[in-house]
């Protein structure tokens, strides 16, 4: 379909409001959904590997890179979500903006992304939950915790496939039931992490922070300067939580002031926190030792056995936290996938919303089937970079969909408007573009062939059915039958 059906999807978010629990989300909720996300993965595991593999103490400097440039991407994620408050987050406004062609390769990426980061979650938390057992003196197989394939290989990691179906069994029950839950973890998440800041200032060594950037080994990405935007596009995957808070607007109360409230205040408080882990994380311990699944608990372990009660808290919480980090994810994607089907896109059955429970069950079990195979038999560092490149490609567009609003629909009531738009706009794309190019090739590849599936079913079987589903809206908003 051509450029221009932004009063359509309008009009199926009203729909899609009165399917769902429409007063489920409010804004607290709202900001916990996006914290739950962000301040996942990406504090508790991949911070680590960032540091030790690429930027050393300088990792600090890359996730506050990584947050200007989600900072910039909010806000136009806020203006549209603002506009648009449709479940679907950037493939609804890709539909908006740019009709059905790239919307559908933008769901189709954020299909892969979601699944690939609740994933990577669910690894780590494997890690910590192992780790918290052994701690009790609960030893588990190493076969049973790792997957098949790179180092180290196993036969599976049970544990991560568990936590994924303990998840969606939560969102398959209810949305209010879900977000009370998510807001209970990220309370305790958040507690114990600023414990491990306070705590953790006074068993700083300041020679850990020496060099602060390590000197270049001679490829890109190899510390150096280029090792700190390395690590930028590595941990940036983290960031995909704000885009969370903007797949809950069919859900949540007053969506043109909440939904734009809790991006711009996930983004602020995960960056503060990122920035201040780093600092105590990389000053507790030589950066070169962190490149393990629980770098916060290894950190904690460099200051003797009197900090043993906060290692105990810090796998606790980790171990809450990040099962709050699967939940909100795979709560974004069964709300992608709802979308996606409520336009025609992919199996009617898949938008189906429960009458008892008022969540989508079908795209929910398809979600725990899909998510647990992957968790259980993928290793942590491909699934991160394959989440960092198709977050960035969602911020894009989303940067570009704004631009493109303000010049074809000048008339459209903004409820959130971005101040300076053409320049926060393009700094978003800049951002998106320079910290995609960091990525490795064998990431590029893998998207590609995700991308060239998508386009052969688009074509035999997700164009056709859109664009019938669209003219019918139409005809039915404008009061008309449709032909």
């Amino acid at each position: 379909m051509a450029v221009g059906n932004i009063d359509a999807v309008v009009a199926q978010a009203r729909i899609d409001r009165k399917r769902l629990d429409s007063a489920a989300i409010g804004p607290f909720s709202l900001t916990a959904i996006g914290i739950a996300s962000v301040v996942g993965a990406g504090i508790f595991v991949t911070i680590g590997e960032a540091s030790a593999r690429y930027a050393g103490p300088a990792v600090i400097l890359s996730f506050i890179l990584a947050g200007i440039a989600a900072g910039v991407t909010a806000l136009c994620y806020a203006e549209l979500a603002a506009m648009v408050p449709a479940a679907g987050s950037t493939y609804s406004y890709a539909y908006a903006v740019f009709g059905s062609f790239l919307a559908w390769f933008i769901g189709w990426d954020l299909l892969l992304e979601y699944l690939f980061a609740a994933s990577t979650v669910a690894v780590g938390w494997s890690g910590y939950f192992v780790s918290f057992l052994g701690s009790i003196g609960i030893p588990v197989p190493h076969d049973l915790v790792s997957p098949p394939f790179g180092e180290g290989a196993g036969i599976v990691n049970l544990p991560a496939l568990a936590i994924v179906f303990v998840t969606c069994a939560l969102l398959y029950l209810g949305t209010r039931e879900s977000a009370r839950a998510n807001n209970a973890m990220v309370a305790l998440k958040l507690g114990v992490l600023v414990l491990f800041i306070v705590v953790g200032t006074f068993y700083v060594t300041r020679s850990n922070w020496e060099p602060f950037v390590p000197a270049s080994e001679g490829g890109f990405g190899d510390f150096g300067p280029t090792g700190i935007l390395r690590a930028a596009g590595v941990v940036f995957f983290a960031y995909v939580g704000f885009d969370a808070v903007s797949t809950a607007a069919a859900e949540a109360r007053r969506p043109q002031r909440t939904i734009p409230f809790g991006l711009l205040a996930t983004v602020l408080i995960s960056t503060v926190l990122y920035v201040l882990i780093g600092i105590v994380m990389t000053g507790l311990v030589p950066y070169g030792s962190l490149n393990v699944a629980d770098p916060l608990a290894l950190a904690v372990r460099a200051g003797g056995g009197s900090l043993d009660w906060l290692e105990s808290a810090i796998s606790a919480a980790a171990v809450i936290g990040l099962a709050a980090t699967v939940l909100v994810t795979f709560y974004g994607q069964t709300r992608i996938f709802m979308r996606m089907s409520s336009d025609g896109m992919l199996p009617d059955r898949l938008g189906v919303v429960s009458e008892r429970f008022e969540t989508p069950t079908a795209a929910t079990v398809v979600c725990a089937v899909a998510g647990a195979a992957v968790a259980a038999l993928l290793p942590i560092d491909v699934l991160g970079d394959l989440v960092s490149i198709g977050t960035l490609l969602s911020f894009t567009i989303v940067c570009a969909g704004v631009l493109v609003l303000r010049r074809t629909r000048p008339d459209l009531e903004r409820p959130f408007r971005v101040k300076g738009v053409w320049i926060v706009a393009p700094l978003g794309i800049a951002f998106a573009v320079a910290l995609m190019a960091t990525l490795p090739a064998a990431t590029w590849v893998r998207l590609a062939v995700w991308l060239a599936i998508g386009l052969l079913i688009y074509f035999l079987y997700a164009r056709r059915r859109s664009g019938e589903r669209m003219a019918r809206l139409a005809a039915a908003e404008a009061g008309a039958p449709a032909g």
